[in-house]
């Protein structure tokens, strides 16, 4: 039987094979290889215990000094269009007579890449490396030299116990409705789709065909390590597309003749509940870490922790450049990694003791004196337990990554923004029953008066503790998710609701060219970079496209039969709540019938299958089931959040206890993730490399 141990060790074995590349070596990596093993393997220590010389950014701008004969670069896109010429920029900068070059894209992605029949790879050669490898040793000035060309499989990131990501996929995002219209403008009237539900993979741009290809690659890479035969399920078009691609995958069908162990794998779009990815209800302390901090330099998930507290500098404005930044990811620490396992699926409270406790522990292991203190969790109380510490260089080093995770917490704790995240959460509930209580357009309403700033000193700007720009787009996200569980009108007014959403993009087109700084997610939407000023005609278009994706994400659920609610509305005796559509999923999955649901649909892998299918329109034949299998993967594409992480290990606990369930995902989720996902432009035109 899999284990979740076998499914977390797959990561670390295949850095191990880089690792064993890297003696005396310069090393060059992309933002997601470097991501991946940050989380997995420790970081650039791990490279520099493997007897590294140096660990640079891969880029054009870098190049190893004369005295560094030896490169290898690792990264995770195809060797292709940008990735070879950066290759040849640093190469050709330097005076190397060693290339080794890593891809986690594997070579028959590279032939498809290359429009190369597969009949050309025969006797399992690998005609685009040996190419490439001619190109290096070219590069490098001497064809004596030596190059390697090599595909390790490094796309998972082990992040926790329970989930698992692939940093590379980060932008892959379930299809949205303007995605459908822009896939029909190139097809003729009587082919086009009538919904996402219809869309084949032929259909999407070449470079998402290969995006998703190369996904369904990693995947099958890990259950080839793990020796694993998986059956398949989806729900949402995207998500079909990826569990499909998986389940005719060239080298699987070997793979599942052979397998000795046996797992189900769910792949879920994101679209289908953004309510829980926008919402506050999560009570977790990590997302709201995730959301406060900042982004780490080049990591999609981990985030800079204010280090100045363990040092003498002189804690001001613009002194925290002055000492580099600490992150939540620390592997080389087991109290630390028992820590942050508690930061992503406890509630906040739990968490909050549990960081305190870890301090106090480390303090008194030390023998440092600090002042102890009971009741309410505060920063400052984090903090005067770390500042022992910086005495210490022995004791800091030792506990270093629980000191970090402590003064992230109290950095988000004391962050000016953090109010805002109770106003939203408290307007939230105040949707959720009104949404019960009258149609959309009433509702929407509510909204108009949050758009005028009231705390402000200038009149101007949004107070700390209301809903500034940022806010107000996950609040219009996470109605308009909700639009179709609002009471039905007797007639709806829709040239009524159509002058309240200009209203609505008015006020916030207002509210937005008043910033005297653009967020990142403004910035995203606008179009604008930081030192640009958004004129108010670039803002209103943006937010008008907006408008367009936001009134059909409620009909993301249409063609699900079963689960097409996520929100109950009050009785009269209990409010208005919203369901997870996580949680649903797995109450069917483990209901003590094992019924079939219709809307988990299982992906057919192979002849049989599809003579199930066929034969069960006129007989009764026994299909598989998610539940079938001791291990249950969950792939959430588009993103998880942390709040969700525990969801589905109470659920799961509160279902059937002693199940084996993993989380897999493109990403980490923060709140303010999903508007830059949905709104993003040239969705389908993503970047791996081509």
């Amino acid at each position: 039987m899999v284990t979740p141990e076998a499914v977390w060790h797959f990561p670390v074995q295949m850095w191990d094979r880089v690792l064993s590349k890297v003696n005396r070596a310069v090393v060059f990596m992309d933002d997601p290889s470097a991501e991946v093993l940050h989380w997995t393997a420790g970081g650039a220590a791990a490279l520099f215990d493997a007897g590294a010389r140096n660990v640079k950014q891969f880029s054009s701008f870098e190049s190893c000094s004369e005295d560094e004969p030896k490169a290898v670069f690792v990264v995770s896109s195809l060797l292709k269009g940008r990735t070879v010429d950066t290759l040849k920029d640093i190469i050709s900068l330097s005076h190397l007579q060693y290339c080794v070059v890593i891809t986690a894209v594997s070579h028959p992605l590279h032939l498809l890449a290359n429009n190369v029949t597969a009949a050309a790879d025969t006797d399992a050669s690998t005609p685009v490396f040996d190419q490439l490898e001619d190109k290096l040793c070219e590069w490098m000035g001497d064809m004596n030299y030596t190059a390697e060309v090599l595909h390790v499989p490094l796309s998972f990131a082990t992040v926790s116990q329970q989930l698992l990501l692939v940093p590379a996929f980060a932008n892959l995002f379930p299809l949205l409705p303007p995605d459908l219209r822009a896939l029909n403008a190139k097809r003729p009237e009587k082919k086009r789709f009538a919904s996402l539900e219809d869309v084949d993979m032929h259909a999407l741009p070449a470079e998402l065909q290969l995006e998703i290809k190369t996904l369904a690659e990693a995947l099958n890479a890990m259950l080839e390590a793990t020796g694993t035969r998986e059956e398949s399920f989806a729900l949402g078009p995207m998500s079909r597309l990826i569990a499909g691609e998986l389940a005719t995958h060239p080298q699987a069908k070997n793979r599942r003749k052979t397998a000795p162990n046996k797992a189900s794998i769910i792949f879920v779009d994101r679209t289908m509940d953004l309510t829980g990815a926008v919402g506050h209800h999560g009570d977790s302390l990590a997302e709201k870490i995730l959301t406060m901090l900042k982004p780490l330099p080049g990591h999609v998930t981990d985030v800079q922790v204010d280090m100045r507290e363990l040092t003498g500098v002189l804690i001001c404005p613009g002194s925290e450049s002055c000492v580099a930044p600490g992150c939540l990811a620390q592997t080389r620490s087991p109290a630390a990694r028992s820590l942050w396992e508690v930061m992503l699926t406890s509630k906040h409270k739990e968490s909050l003791m549990e960081v305190r406790r870890q301090l106090v522990e480390a303090a008194s292991k030390e023998k440092l004196p600090i002042k102890m203190s009971m009741g309410r969790v505060t920063p400052e109380q984090l903090c005067s337990y770390a500042r022992p510490f910086r005495d210490n260089a022995g004791a800091l080093e030792s506990h270093c990554g629980v000191l970090q995770q402590g003064l992230a917490t109290a950095e988000t704790l004391r962050h000016p923004l953090l109010p805002r995240w109770d106003a939203c959460l408290a307007f939230e509930r105040l949707l959720l029953q009104a949404l019960g209580d009258a149609d959309f357009t009433s509702v929407l309403s509510q909204i108009v008066p949050l758009l005028k700033p009231r705390g402000s000193q200038d009149g101007a700007s949004f107070a700390e503790d209301e809903c500034g720009p940022d806010e107000l787009i996950l609040l219009l996200i996470y109605l308009y998710s909700l639009a179709d569980e609002a009471q039905a009108a007797e007639r709806e007014d829709v040239r009524l609701r159509e002058k309240l959403e200009r209203e609505v993009i008015g006020g916030l087109t207002l509210a937005i060219t008043r910033e005297s700084k653009l967020s990142p997610l403004l910035q995203n939407i606008t179009g604008c970079t930081e030192e640009e000023e958004p004129s108010t005609e670039q803002v209103h278009s943006a937010l008008e496209r907006m408008f367009e994706t936001l009134g059909r994400l409620s009909h993301a659920r249409d063609h699900l039969k079963q689960l097409r609610r996520v929100y109950t509305p009050s009785d009269g005796v209990h409010q208005a709540t919203y369901r997870p559509f996580l949680r649903q999923i797995l109450q069917e999955v483990f209901h003590p019938d094992k019924h079939e649901c219709p809307d988990i649909e299982h992906m057919s892998g192979g002849l049989t299958d599809l003579l199930k299918t066929g034969f069960s329109m006129f007989m009764k034949v026994s299909r598989p089931h998610p539940s079938d299998n001791p291990l249950l993967f969950l792939f959430l594409v588009g993103g998880v959040t942390p709040s969700e992480l525990r969801l589905v290990k109470e659920t799961v606990a509160a279902l059937k206890p002693g199940s084996q369930v993993l989380v897999l995902s493109t990403r980490l989720l923060r709140p303010t993730d999903i508007p830059e996902l949905l709104f993003a432009t040239q969705r389908l035109t993503p970047d791996i490399g081509v």
